[in-house]
């Protein structure tokens, strides 16, 4: 890793001529020098720049160039196939890559497998933030966030492969207490998107669905002696452009691409939802409701965690579906339901959407919802759970030759006032189905999610009790409180039998909470619940907001 102080671009960097800054994306593709370390701006597909990412894998299927390129990325950006980073999955195009989350990205994904790139896997939101602090000129961007897990130097300091061996990681300590140091260095070309600019390379994001770290990440690349490459859907007039919703200032801008519609979708999902961008607000009671199944049982149980007035994070995957829960319940309202890359309010979307949200309350920059989350403004957190074991660590970042990286786990796992990880009982093959309020098991999973000992610490139990969270693991059926003399089992499923359905699918033994409890029946019959006239929300004296 360059230190901070080589913060000169690679010489053969170009910038454009005063004559105009609106170019093809096949020539700011060619001004991208060989080693150049390239900053990526998008969440999934929202915010990607597709037509110059698709550009810039021409130019160097082309020309071999440019080569040897370090890619950091903060948040996931694929499509799980081809789309997204995916472009950049070519011997000798990528030397390293520094990012955030590596499922969405096979082919990337793949190289590091093979050992044939250096590769780590750092927080979301230590990334985002660590575009804040190369702005700024700062050596390290300090946090506690990583402490007890893979990211820890202890633990590996978020190398991924034997390639790596490079440690930007480092631990300190500050007053008794221990923090670790992540590394800054010099971005030479950041790529982003907007919506408008204007000729002066003024960008605004009025149809973009998440502003992300646009801002920082042109800072950074400015303030590095780098430049700044903006993907748009149109140009306006110099001077035109509301001054308030200028995103990124111009004299930050150096390239601007005008895309084609095909390569600017709002999403990976779909194309373009006004509601998305906050234009429109739909009505939640036309969105459809969730079939029961292992999913929508999870999610209910989950809902019974919800308390008036909480503010949320719900994670990609399983946790989508307590968003869904709440809205059939008519507790929505009630509730602030928040995603790391900036939104606050509205309803979280899923799948390839994930990041969005529907009726979105408010919007702020990714770096700064996640100042919020490690503050511990969250009340509650929904996040996946992949993989348990006694000591209540969870990995949901690698399973062998898989990887999926940690994305902003570590930043919310670990400053919730309360988590809860959501997930089957086993993994593979499960088929349940309910009747007169029980559950009843037809064909269970493959594979143990409950083990002995996690493969990777992308949540620490240990660092989890010190801080005195609470913590919880719901599945299907049945439920977990984490202890400080371990994974306790608390609730058990009506139907479901504790010796053959649980403790027999377990690597361990938990300690077992006498008398245990029944799970609420509710939660296995196909009518509403009524949560909203339940003791967590009667008495709630916060106005509800009409849908227009």
């Amino acid at each position: 890793m360059q230190s901070t102080a080589a913060s000169a671009p690679p010489s053969e960097c170009r910038r454009p001529v005063a004559a105009g800054k609106v170019v093809s994306a096949a020539t700011a593709a060619a001004a991208i020098a060989d080693g150049s370390t390239i900053a990526t701006g998008g969440f999934v597909g929202t915010g990607f720049p597709e037509e110059i990412a698709i550009a810039l894998e021409k130019h160097f299927l082309a020309h071999q160039r440019p080569r040897n390129l370090t890619m950091v990325y903060a948040a996931g950006q694929g499509d799980g196939k081809e789309r997204g980073l995916n472009h950049f999955g070519h011997d000798g195009m990528v030397r390293r890559v520094i990012g955030g989350h590596w499922g969405l990205v096979p082919k990337l994904q793949q190289l590091a497998i093979d050992n044939r790139i250096e590769a780590y896997n750092l927080p979301q939101g230590v990334i985002s933030h660590l575009y804040r602090d190369i702005a700024a000129k700062k050596p390290r961007t300090i946090t506690s966030v990583g402490l007890g897990t893979f990211v820890d130097p202890r633990l590996g300091g978020g190398r991924i492969n034997s390639a790596t061996t490079e440690n930007i990681v480092e631990l300190i300590n500050f007053d008794g207490v221990e923090y670790l140091a992540y590394r800054t260095f010099p971005i030479h070309v950041a790529i982003l998107r907007g919506t408008t600019a204007d000729e002066s390379g003024n960008v605004t994001m009025e149809k973009e669905a998440l502003t992300l770290d646009s801002l920082a990440m042109a800072m950074a690349a400015k303030n590095s002696g780098g430049m700044v490459i903006v993907q748009v859907e149109r140009i306006a007039d110099r001077g035109t452009l509301h001054a308030r919703q200028v995103k990124i200032p111009g004299i930050l801008v150096d390239y601007v691409v005008v895309s084609e519609p095909a390569n600017h979708w709002q999403t990976f999902g779909d194309c373009y939802h006004p509601a998305r961008s906050c234009e429109i607000r739909i009505p939640l009671q036309s969105l459809p409701i969730m079939a029961m199944s292992a999913r929508k049982i999870i999610a209910r149980r989950a809902a019974f965690e919800l308390r008036a007035g909480s503010i949320v994070n719900l994670g990609i995957g399983m946790p989508e579906g307590v968003a869904n829960v709440a809205n059939e319940e008519g507790v929505l309202d009630q509730l602030t339901l928040t995603t790391e890359p900036g939104v606050i309010g509205g309803l979280p979307e899923g799948g390839l959407n994930f990041g969005s949200a529907i009726n979105t309350e408010v919007l702020i920059d990714q770096n700064a919802q996640f100042d919020f989350y490690d503050g511990g403004g969250l009340d509650l957190a929904f996040l996946g759970l992949a993989q348990a074991d006694r000591q209540g660590n969870l990995n949901v970042s690698k399973f062998g030759p898989r990887l999926a990286g940690a994305g902003g786990f570590i930043n919310i796992s670990q400053n919730a006032r309360k988590v809860v990880f959501v997930g089957t009982f086993t993994a593979g093959r499960l088929e349940v189905v309910t009747a007169e309020g029980k559950l009843q098991i037809i064909s269970d999973g493959d594979s143990v999610k409950f083990v002995d000992q996690v493969e990777h610490v992308t949540f620490s139990g240990l660092y989890a009790m010190r801080k005195g969270q609470q913590v919880l693991y719901i599945t299907e059926r049945c439920l977990f409180q984490l202890t400080p003399a371990g994974m306790e089992l608390i609730e058990i499923a009506p139907g479901v039998d504790l010796q053959r359905d649980i403790l027999a699918k377990m690597a361990f033994t938990p300690l077992i909470r006498e008398p245990l409890l029944e799970m609420d029946g509710r939660i296995f019959r196909q009518e509403p619940m009524g949560l909203r006239k339940g003791e967590s929300f009667t008495g709630m004296q916060r106005l509800s907001k009409p849908d227009l």
